[in-house]
């Protein structure tokens, strides 16, 4: 037997696999009739791959569907808008808002609380450099304690808006309506719903979490990298030991009880 009349070896196979993107390829085909089971397997592994990334981009498409609309009557500039940090009992609440270009295509985009905290900073990288536009909001305990939770997350999310360097024609805006002359939809759960709500989603938990990790240093023994400024066991335990910190929400009750306390 000659070397050209030599099968390729199982190691080539699968470095060959790596480059197939292609379904119908004709390398693929040939792969599938290999009796050998280090084949079977690798070509195994590349179905399960390639059934993954497909299913991926059905989400994808799906969680296009609000901005395909708002595309086709005509807007150009399309913000999904969204918040995190109602919840905590320490800590800004920040909001953030992104606007896509109609062709870009970046899969794996959810609900920042359904991604491993490895995938959300990819995508948060990913997100500032395919996004057309990202503007972020902050609000911090004080103004939370002045106006309430609500009004604060609404002031986030106007900031966020105002940020932006290009300005949005049309918001997609999570469980909440702006008050702003721009036409807008309010998504109950858009943040698994409309992509650009999700990408809003990450890019505003990503900066959050490391803030609490910032603060963390200057304010040490309360968990915040770890608990986000939620009232964990941990947390709690910390508020009635070492007391209320500057970033703590007064009009919280655990924190007004620990004042009290």
């Amino acid at each position: 037997m000659t070397d050209a009349q030599k099968p390729l070896s199982i190691t080539e196979v699968k470095n060959i696999l790596q480059t197939i993107v292609d379904p119908h390829d004709e390398r693929l085909k040939e792969f599938r009739l290999d009796a050998r089971k280090g084949v079977i397997a690798a070509v195994r592994s590349w179905d399960k791959k390639a059934e993954k990334q497909q299913l991926a981009q059905e989400k994808l498409q799906e969680m296009l569907a609000y901005e395909r609309r708002a595309w086709a009557h005509g807007k150009e500039f399309i913000a999904g808008v969204d918040e995190v940090g109602r919840g905590p009992l320490a800590g800004p609440v920040v909001s953030a808002a992104v606007i896509f270009p109609e062709d870009f295509n970046i899969v794996g985009i959810n609900d920042s609380k359904q991604l491993s905290l490895a995938k959300r900073n990819e995508l948060f990288d990913i997100i500032q450099e395919k996004a057309l536009a990202v503007g972020v909001g902050i609000k911090d305990a004080a103004v939370i304690d002045q106006v309430n939770i609500y009004e604060a997350s609404k002031l986030a999310m106007l900031e966020a808006i105002e940020q932006m360097p290009i300005q949005p024609d049309h918001l997609l805006v999570d469980a909440m309506t702006l008050p702003l002359p721009i036409s807008q939809e309010s998504i109950i759960k858009g943040d698994a719903k409309s992509v650009s709500i999700a990408a809003a989603s990450i890019i505003a938990k990503v900066t959050r979490d490391r803030m609490m990790e910032e603060y963390d240093v200057m304010y040490p023994g309360y968990g915040f990298p770890n608990n986000a400024g939620y009232g964990t066991k941990e947390h709690l335990t910390a508020l009635e030991d070492l007391g209320v910190t500057p970033i703590h929400r007064r009009s919280f009750a655990p924190v007004r009880e620990a004042l009290l306390n």
